[in-house]
């Protein structure tokens, strides 16, 4: 009897000790549910697809972690993370020195520049040095002036043209797609956006007039690419991401995933 109970603790212990060895590490991602092609969006099956969502499969593969995508509003995404809803945020978020106030990035795994898209009546905007002496060129206010720009809320663009186009009419959306259906409707005059998904929204809409009026070169609030936010301390994941970002580009796999999606360096320097 004591040999049959024996045998089966051990049997028991065996069966944890096998699971435990193949289990992964869960981390949880936070990503906005509105379509921002070709970064994320979903397909015609309800399936998350994009150059996020394939170099996030790359990562957590390189982590030997299980990721699941918890779906929050843009808006959502930092409190959310803060509050331990999530564990990282991937999302096309711009790593700027006011968000690190508040949380944490790995590096960079991708960057862009902003660009003006208006409608085909809109005028061809022009550049001027930066007046704050930092580097980079802005959109000359002047040519913008009495203009309606559309951006979308808690972004580096809402950030830069609230900054810039004092006289100009900012108008904040609280998602992209928004803004970028009143520029179709003509209810605005430009949006304001990241470059690669303003080009992405130009050329599918040009047939209605909507094209690229100005890339914005660098300015701090742009801050110096993308990166997975991370709660402030967690500096366990932090390395690991960062180690798995390092990996995918060293192994040639950073590109395959990128040249899917674009003809250019999207990484940047």
């Amino acid at each position: 009897m004591l040999s049959k109970i024996f045998k089966g603790t051990m049997l028991a212990a065996a069966l944890v000790l096998a699971t435990s060895a193949v289990a992964k590490d869960k981390i949880r991602v936070g990503i906005s549910p509105e379509a921002y092609p070709p970064f994320t969006s979903f397909n015609a099956k309800n399936v998350w697809e994009g150059f996020e969502i394939d170099l996030l499969a790359a990562l957590c593969k390189q982590m030997d972690a299980d990721c699941p995508i918890v779906s929050i509003a843009w808006d959502g995404l930092i409190p959310a993370l803060t509050g331990k809803k999530i564990d990282i945020i991937f999302n096309s978020m711009s790593i700027t020195e006011e968000r690190m106030k508040v949380i944490d990035f790995s590096d960079k795994y991708y960057n862009s520049p902003a660009e003006l898209i208006g409608g085909k009546d809109a005028p061809k905007v022009t550049t001027t040095a930066n007046p704050d002496g930092k580097g980079g060129m802005i959109a000359n206010p002047a040519d913008l002036k009495g203009k309606t720009i559309g951006v979308q809320t808690a972004t580096i663009h809402a950030d830069y043209a609230q900054k810039y186009f004092k006289d100009s009419t900012v108008k904040v959306y609280d998602t992209a797609d928004n803004h970028n259906a009143d520029l179709v409707a003509g209810r605005i005059d430009y949006a304001l956006l990241d470059s690669v998904a303003a080009d992405d929204f130009a050329k599918a809409n040009a047939a209605k007039g909507i094209e690229a009026k100005l890339i914005v070169p660098g300015d701090p609030i742009f801050g110096v690419g993308a990166g997975a936010g991370l709660r402030k301390g967690d500096a366990k994941l932090k390395d690991k991401l960062n180690a798995a970002i390092k990996a995918v580009r060293a192994s040639g796999e950073y590109d395959m995933v990128a040249k899917k999606y674009f003809n250019f360096n999207i990484y940047g320097e």
